[in-house]
């Protein structure tokens, strides 16, 4: 008798091994377990379709942990908006080294105050704007009035303007206000990228229909930030 005892409970603990074994493996329950072994002994007269239920279970309880998965790595890894330069392959085009300095339409660049007539109004027509593509001074033998250049850390400047005190490769970049220029620009000698060289001339359509297009867009945040 003692030994039928000592069989049933080495059967027990082997039972209960194998089904918390099972249940860390597969991510089933022991109530899931228990369930399918009454159902296997009770002599249930729909074993195979029991059998297929189980199969479909365990597979929703791995389908489920792997889209937990899946969310978690989407999660961590969405971060695809790339800086404005980093978008532009800038090998395509000829570089020229500069002297670019930032200016305001106010007073203290351009000696005009907010009550003149041409306030904000640059030697195209235009008016000045900092955008996508923002206007920008340069001499104009060098580049003419509507020449589109990529300044790194600036984005894409148009020659709308030229100064009285720009000569050779010389730029004036349009900022709002003082307090921008002396934040994000003050005064910088770099590369900067010849995408088209101007006719001589640029209209305020020309300008809009140069900032709307669609695949800049996703950076137009970035010129709101500078």
């Amino acid at each position: 008798m003692n030994k039928r005892y000592h069989n049933i409970a080495i059967t027990l603990l082997f039972l209960l091994a194998f089904y918390f074994t099972v249940s860390n493996i597969t991510n089933v329950s022991v109530t899931d377990l228990d369930e399918w072994i009454a159902a296997k002994f009770s002599g249930e007269t729909h074993q195979g379709a029991s059998r297929g239920l189980h199969k479909v279970d365990l597979e929703s309880k791995s389908l489920k942990v792997k889209e937990a998965d899946q969310r978690y790595i989407s999660s961590a890894s969405v971060q695809t908006t790339k800086e404005l330069e980093e978008a532009v392959d800038l090998s395509q085009y000829p570089s020229h080294t500069v002297t670019a300095t930032g200016y305001t339409a106010g007073e203290e660049s351009t000696g005009k105050t907010p009550d003149h007539p041409e306030y904000g109004i640059t030697f195209s027509g235009v008016e000045v704007k900092r955008d996508l593509y923002s206007t920008i001074a340069a001499d104009l033998n060098v580049f003419p009035i509507g020449t589109v250049l990529f300044i790194p850390g600036y984005g894409y400047g148009v020659v709308a303007d030229k100064g009285g005190a720009i000569e050779g490769n010389e730029l004036d970049l349009y900022f709002h206000t003082v307090d921008d220029v002396y934040a994000q620009w003050g005064k910088k000698t770099l590369d900067v990228y010849l995408v088209k060289k101007g006719t001589g001339k640029l209209t305020e359509e020309e300008l809009t229909n140069l900032n709307e297009n669609e695949a800049l867009q996703v950076f137009r945040n970035q010129m709101s930030e500078n």
